[in-house]
């Protein structure tokens, strides 16, 4: 199957399938750097906080083991859809968008949240990998998913 592409100066990069994959695995980095660095210590005093202030927010409050669970089991999921990013399926177009804008407002986040509270916020480290990621997906998507 061929499928066309336009010109790019990211070479083989910008090919969806491949950039979909590059996203979940810089996800997983982020997910061990966030595990690394304790994020539930900060994350969970932070939506308990804000549900005092906002009691419809509906933030969930993590344990350890379910957390880590939660987000092995959502990496396998979307490692496990790559096939049909590859291969272009027209359902995962959509789906490709709003992972990678998902993944940018998630980096975004926790470089805003380091810059807005002087420390830095666990997931920080890998947040320039993973907001690369997701606009290299975002990019591949927007432009290369058509099939010839």
């Amino acid at each position: 199957m061929e499928y066309t592409t336009t010109r790019s100066r990211l070479g083989p990069f910008a090919d969806p399938g491949i950039a979909w994959i590059i996203l979940c695995l810089a996800l997983a980095i982020h997910v061990g750097d966030e595990a690394a660095n304790d994020f539930l210590s900060f994350y969970n005093p932070a939506v308990s906080a804000l549900r005092d202030r906002l009691p419809w927010l509906p933030l969930p409050v993590f344990e350890t083991e379910a957390w880590l669970k939660g987000l092995a089991a959502a990496l396998l999921v979307l490692l496990t859809l790559s096939p049909f990013a590859i291969g272009r399926s027209s359902w995962m177009r959509p789906l490709a968008i709003v992972f990678s804008v998902f993944m940018i407002l998630n980096a975004l986040g926790h470089m805003v949240g380091t810059l807005w509270l002087g420390q830095i916020v666990p997931g920080t480290y890998s947040s320039p990998v993973l907001l690369a990621a997701a606009i290299l997906l975002l990019i591949a998507t927007t432009r290369n998913w058509k099939r010839a």
